[in-house]
């Protein structure tokens, strides 16, 4: 497991002294562009705490948020292409008045944009190195390509960088700390993986080791070697080479190599001293390392944006490095009988011996966050039951109301048995997963590679208990009118093809996942695109789970009615009963009660697209499929 650290540290400030390039409007939006889906976590924090701190120190200006949705490095060319099209679509309407740019890859495409509104618009950025390389262009072999490492603070001065929170990774700091340890060294294996990030750590320590000629740099590249092939590498490095670890995510087969592989990295060669400069394998494989001390910029970010759109005068932050510690493993420190040599002054020390929380921290959450979850459910069975209860008193006042009041207690004592039914199968897996492991951990007969899987059992149904959870509050939402939309224009076919890049490979064994639209790619909607993926990737697993065998067929056509758009989600799965339709978008419905789920998606999603001003229907066929077809404006506000 690799700890992060949990305090947040007080940011040293260092900016640019050149001054601003643009005026800044007071009616401009904020455009924000992400490298990755606004869902993923990293991502949605940094965008809670950006929009948090923006409201509450009293921002009103409009902010839009794009998605490139970057994944490895093997599809780069194509990340330059994608932001200048998001740059394009506001050129033609009107240029913001700031552009927040978070990821290492969202940095990247703006830098190797030459187009006005790139260089002359004031931008932000956050998640980002210092040190990164200009993207190459596409004829460019991005597995032999050796780029330079650029400077933020010195190479790019054609940009309007107004300010930002970027992490620093100091080469010098971790060959001093090799040579403490080990003053025989003379090589360095610098692991790096398949991703854009671990591409620019590459060329920065490549650029920092010509100052120690006497030390061979030897490079094992996610880029070219698979993961087995890096391991069989350690497995014959000689005594007098120390490894740094940078990235390892995705390795050349562009498959996620995160996790245990560092594990089985390490028992490649268990005598093999490794540090880290980006914090990548403390906790079980690195003795330590000087990194970057991690943590959410998102508020930060929303502070200098408030300052410089919204302050009185304007004002410019500059480019904030965020500050780096040394790290320590006491434990494997102690495995290589290093525990006498004097560490670095205010040095963090990790895998000290851990007390009972510490220990067992997951399982403590995931037992605590199921018996809430239990209470949510004992509080909503009670809410139907007073419901009930006050049908029945008012039955007694006429004939006509009473068969009434009679249908609806009936129905809300229905869907009130269906819920706890469902519900208590739902936790009831999950939950013995939790409570049973938990068991095991706590005697002593486990080893510690089977504790750590236990937990990892524990960690996995914690999170199912969350998802859960996470339908029960957004129909808490819906019930309360607090559900939030935000609108702006999108590019429909943009949207669809994020949602197919996301889903493709989660699609059961023997299901192909297709995406159908017409050749134009032109197509934009004024809606909110977050609430329409997530009701298009609902749409899609709930297809997913019933369906064994086929095609996922999805995509959007032009409706008769001029001004609206048909999207729709088609499966060759086993279909839908005449009975099940009637009552497929009901709350708390399930086709299948031993299909996982609370039997909330379907009437979520019908909420949202009601919201949206349009409507959600079905067809089917039983044994030969099923289609959801969403029909929307072409604009809604």
């Amino acid at each position: 497991m690799i700890y992060r650290f949990l305090l947040l540290v007080m940011l040293i400030t260092v900016g640019f002294p050149r001054p601003l390039k643009a005026e800044v409007t007071t009616d401009g939006t904020i455009l924000i562009i992400t490298s990755y889906n606004p869902e993923t976590r990293s991502i949605s924090d940094n965008l809670s705490a950006f929009m948090d701190e923006y409201k509450l120190r009293g921002g009103k200006r409009l902010i839009t948020i794009e998605s490139m949705n970057c994944k490895n490095l093997s599809e780069a060319h194509l990340w330059k292409e994608r932001m200048a099209s998001i740059l394009e679509k506001y050129e033609r309407t009107a240029a913001p008045s700031l552009i927040i740019l978070l990821g290492q890859e969202a940095w990247a495409s703006f830098i190797s944009q030459n187009s006005e509104i790139a260089k002359k618009t004031p931008a932000m950025c956050g998640m980002v190195s210092a040190n990164t390389v200009v993207l190459p262009e596409d004829s460019v072999d991005l597995v032999k390509w050796s780029p330079d490492s650029k400077d933020i603070f010195k190479d790019f001065p054609d940009y309007n960088i107004v300010s930002g929170y970027v992490y620093q990774y100091n080469v010098d700091k971790n060959i001093e700390l090799m040579r403490r340890f080990y003053p025989n060294m003379k090589k360095v294996a610098f692991i790096s993986d398949n991703t854009y990030g671990g591409l620019s750590m590459q060329a920065f320590v490549k650029k920092e080791m010509k100052k120690y000629p006497e030390l061979e740099l030897m490079l094992l590249d996610g880029r070219t070697s698979s993961f087995l092939e890096v391991s069989e590498r350690i497995r014959h490095l000689s005594n007098d080479v120390c490894v740094l670890v940078g990235t390892w995510r995705i390795d050349c087969t562009e498959n996620y190599v995160m996790g245990n592989t560092t594990y089985m990295l390490r028992d490649a060669n268990p005598t093999l001293p490794v540090f880290t400069i980006a914090s990548v394998g403390l906790g079980h494989w690195a003795l330590g390392g000087y990194t970057p001390v991690y943590h959410k910029v998102g508020k930060e970010i929303a502070g200098a944006t408030y300052n410089f759109l919204d302050g009185e005068t304007g004002s410019e932050t500059g480019v904030v490095p965020v500050p780096g510690n040394y790290v320590f493993d006491v434990k494997r420190m102690h495995q290589f009988g290093l525990d006498s040599i004097n560490l670095p002054k205010g040095a963090e020390l990790i895998n000290k011996t851990p007390g009972f929380y510490e220990q067992y921290k997951y399982w403590v959450i995931g037992v605590v966050a199921a018996f809430m979850f239990l209470i949510a459910c004992f509080l909503i069975a009670v809410y139907y039951i007073v419901r009930i209860n006050h049908l029945k008193d008012n039955l007694e006042k006429s004939g006509e109301e009473l068969l009434v009041a009679k249908e609806k207690a009936e129905e809300a004592n229905r869907l009130k048995t269906a819920f706890l039914a469902n519900m208590s199968h739902e936790i009831r897996t999950p939950l013995n997963a939790i409570v049973g492991f938990s068991n095991v951990l706590v005697g002593d007969d486990a080893t510690s590679e089977e504790k750590a899987q236990y937990c990892d059992i524990i960690q996995k149904n914690s999170d199912l208990l969350l998802h859960l959870i996470n339908d029960i509050l957004d129909l808490s939402r819906i019930e309360s009118g607090t559900m939030e939309f935000m609108f702006a224009e999108h590019n429909l076919p943009l949207l669809l093809k994020t949602v197919h890049d996301s889903q493709r490979l989660n699609m059961p064994p023997g299901v192909e996942l297709v995406l159908r639209m017409p050749e134009s790619d032109k197509k934009y909607l004024t809606t909110d695109n977050v609430r329409l993926q997530q009701v298009v990737n609902n749409l899609i697993n709930n297809a997913a789970k019933f369906t064994s065998s086929g095609f996922i067929t999805f995509g959007y056509e032009d409706d008769e009615v001029p001004g609206y758009t048909r999207i729709f989600v088609e499966d060759t799965g086993v279909g839908i009963s005449e009975e099940g339709i009637r009552h497929i978008f009901e709350r708390f419905y399930k086709v299948d009660n031993f299909t996982q789920g609370a039997g909330l998606g379907l009437s979520i999603c019908q909420t949202i697209i009601e919201r949206l001003n349009g409507t959600i229907s079905v067809t089917s066929e039983v044994g030969k499929g099923t289609r959801f077809t969403v029909r929307l404006p072409n604009y809604c506000e």
